[in-house]
């Protein structure tokens, strides 16, 4: 059996809501929380912390996730940057989100 092999013919890049290329990651909205949020994928950071509000962890540097930020003429202040399964399940999760005993409280 041979190896597949990646097809770059037959596929229809007219559609509208195709996200918008940024450098290394993507740029989309997504509806959350009754507004509409600015959603961009982001392979890792170079050296900083971040927490996620998800889940109240750290993500490392280098670790891919993703930043969010409401549609509505925000600044970078409002920029959050979750993992990307906490914000996969962020309509699942209770709001009331507790820290563990070692946690540092930011």
């Amino acid at each position: 059996m041979s190896p597949r092999r990646n097809r770059t013919g037959g596929f229809d890049d007219s559609r509208s809501e195709t996200p918008t290329p940024l450098g290394s990651s993507l740029r989309r909205v997504e509806h959350y929380g009754g507004e509409d949020w600015i959603v961009q994928t982001v392979a890792g950071s170079s050296g900083r912390f971040y927490r996620c509000p998800g889940c109240d962890q750290e993500i490392p540097p280098g670790v891919g996730h993703v930043v969010a930020w409401p549609d509505r003429g925000a600044g970078v202040d409002d920029r959050r940057h979750w993992h990307r399964a906490c914000w996969g399940a962020r309509e699942r999760r209770t709001t009331d989100v507790q820290r563990g005993r070692g946690a540092p409280r930011y």
